[in-house]
């Protein structure tokens, strides 16, 4: 009797939930890709492919109470008081004469006392250094009218306990990162310029080209420099192979001083995420919240309609007890909780809300071509489901299977025949409507957003209250542009099911040192768990620092090529569901 009040409750909190007017609370939650108005196509017309969305090459910084966020090509900047809900400012920041590219690209963002200073990329010596006191008012003037630190990547670094300033920067795959000193009052460089690190991908094996880290022929990319001090000891970060990968991955080398020498940090990649629904953990940037926590932002590759169409994800980050620097990525792209206190980042941060769609039963009001229905849940941002237009009226509808606890929803649109470069005005936000339902027959409105004016390529939206449903149907009432397409209509929440039992037989197999073989990759493989819906596998060179994470989907069995070829490496599997998340396996050792 007692079970039979509890789900009444329940119900009854469900249906008066859908019937009053749905307000939406502070969310204490987010979910990569991160929600912000990314620019429709802002590369030039010399890339012949289709329009597209795309920023990438990110840097946030916390600076007088805001988080503000600045990457390529996107003809301004946002800002942030809860790294959640971003405001765009419209700003050029370029010259007339600058026509490489429209906007700033891969710009350096940091600050010195009071001052916010930007600087984007340029393969000359002509670029200012914009410097503001106020960038919450676009009240920007010139630091420095003509750099001649100009260069490709850059990042302008402040060592406050010193107060030297410093520019690192490097886009090649030919040359290394390089560092030099700036003079304190005129930021132009003085002294001598310094080669800091190059890639070595035949001991490395995630800094190889291709898509699987795996191409021989040619040579891998480095870029992305970015400098953190922690403890007295200068962190400097790096992107590699390339930015159209999943395994687009961040490396850190560590030194004394600030233009080093550095050695190789012991865990890297440091920022890394080839599996899952948002893939791609390079070219980014560290910083701290409003708690001191440290998080870092990086880019996330589509890389579908264009090679250069990638978005952006935020990452809990911190230093081990060790001065590690890691990355949490496991789970990265569910729901995960915003800066709040002062926490864990190795395992305080994942809310526990499973995906409750993945794979399962999709209905659709029509379909263009082969953009299937079921790619709308499948977990992969590289495909996704088209309607033939963008007619109101347009829906799918996501059969959970049964009957579950929904606390959040992310709606991945997937710009399928756009129609514009830039963004679009505030008349064309998307428009939706999400309806629930128990039995599929009578629906009642979840989530009304028919009036938004805002432009939500990936929205999240936290429940402020849960409800008990079995199905969502989304039905588009506008797009900003485009036919109505979904790369990702992600559920999450808890199922009513038992989580999956440990992982058995799981093996990594690895040449040994004294054999010749390829050391750099590792064949994992393992007995399938019957109530899975798909694995993480964690990596690193300690038992105690499994910092490196891989999500794999259905699959038994995954060839990982990132592992550096002399040292030895620790692995353990957990495998996941709906309902919740099984008990890690024993952890392997490989020579």
């Amino acid at each position: 009797m007692k079970i039979f009040r509890s789900f009444f409750s329940l119900y009854v909190v469900f249906f008066w939930f859908q019937s009053t007017q749905y307000s939406f609370a502070q969310q204490k939650t987010y979910c990569n890709p991160i929600n912000i108005d990314y620019g429709y196509c802002p590369i030039p017309d010399f890339v012949k492919q289709g329009k597209h969305r795309t920023t990438a090459d990110p840097v946030i910084t916390f600076f007088m109470g805001e988080y503000y966020l600045f990457s390529t090509n996107q003809w301004g900047y946002w800002h942030s008081k809860n790294m959640l809900n971003w405001n765009f400012i419209s700003r050029k920041f370029l010259r007339p004469e600058h026509k490489v590219f429209d906007e700033l690209c891969a710009p350096s963002l940091s600050f010195v006392n009071d001052t916010l200073l930007v600087v984007g990329s340029t393969q000359g010596k002509e670029f200012p250094i914009w410097m503001s006191t106020n960038p919450l008012k676009d009240d920007w003037k010139e630091l420095v009218h003509k750099s001649e630190a100009g260069a490709w990547d850059p990042q302008i670094f402040w060592d406050k306990e010193k107060d030297e300033v410093y520019e690192y920067y490097g886009s090649s795959n030919l040359y290394p990162i390089y560092g030099v000193k700036l003079n304190r009052k005129t930021f132009q460089p003085e002294g001598e310029l310094f080669s800091l690190l190059a890639l070595n991908d035949d001991e490395h094996g995630w800094e190889r080209f291709g898509e699987n880290n795996d191409n021989t022929f040619l040579q891998p990319f480095t870029e992305g420099a970015f400098m953190t001090k922690y403890n007295n000891k200068y962190y400097l970060q790096y992107g590699a192979p390339g930015t159209e990968f999943s395994g687009y991955a961040d490396g850190v080398y560590v030194g004394e001083n600030p233009l080093g020498p550095f050695k190789y940090q012991s865990h890297n990649p440091f920022s890394y995420k080839p599996g899952g629904f948002a893939r791609g953990a390079g070219h980014g940037s560290t910083f701290q919240d409003a708690n001191q926590n440290y998080w870092h932002i990086s880019t996330i590759g589509i890389c579908t309609k264009n090679n250069f169409e990638r978005r952006l994800g935020i990452w809990p980050a911190g230093f081990d007890a060790e001065g590690i620097l890691y990355s949490n990525t496991a789970y990265g792209d569910y729901p995960t909780f915003l800066p709040s206190e002062n926490k864990n980042h190795l395992n305080a941060n994942f809310s526990g809300w499973m995906l409750l769609n993945y794979n399962k039963t999709v209905q659709v009001s029509s379909t263009l071509g082969g953009f299937q229905p079921n790619f709308a849940v499948d977990e992969d941002i590289k495909t996704y489901w088209s309607s033939q237009s963008a007619n109101m009226g347009e829906f799918l509808i996501s059969d959970l299977g049964e009957k579950s606890t929904i606390n959040a929803i992310q709606i991945n649109f997937a710009d399928q025949d756009v129609e514009f470069m830039g963004k679009p005005d505030n008349s064309k936000g998307h428009q939706y409507i999400i309806y629930a339902s128990l039995d599929g027959i009578k629906w009642n409105v979840a989530v009304n957003k028919s009036k938004n004016t805002l432009d939500v390529p990936h929205d999240y939206i936290e429940l402020e209250m849960p409800i008990i449903a079995r199905f969502l149907k989304l039905e588009n009432i506008q797009m900003p542009t485009g036919k109505f397409a979904i790369s990702g209509f992600r559920v999450f929440g808890k199922g009513n099911g038992i989580v999956p039992n440990m992982v058995q037989n799981f093996v990594a197999l690895r040449s040994a040192p004294k054999i010749k073989g390829e050391r750099r990759n590792v064949w994992f493989k393992w007995q399938q768990e019957a109530n899975a819906d798909g694995y993480v596998i964690y990596f690193g060179k300690d038992p105690n620092k499994l910092y490196g994470s891989i999500m794999v989907y259905q699959k038994n069995e995954y060839y990982f090529n990132g592992l550096d070829k002399s040292e030895t490496y620790y692995f353990q599997i957990e495998a996941f569901n709906s309902n919740g998340i099984g008990p890690k396996s024993e952890i392997r050792k490989s020579e």
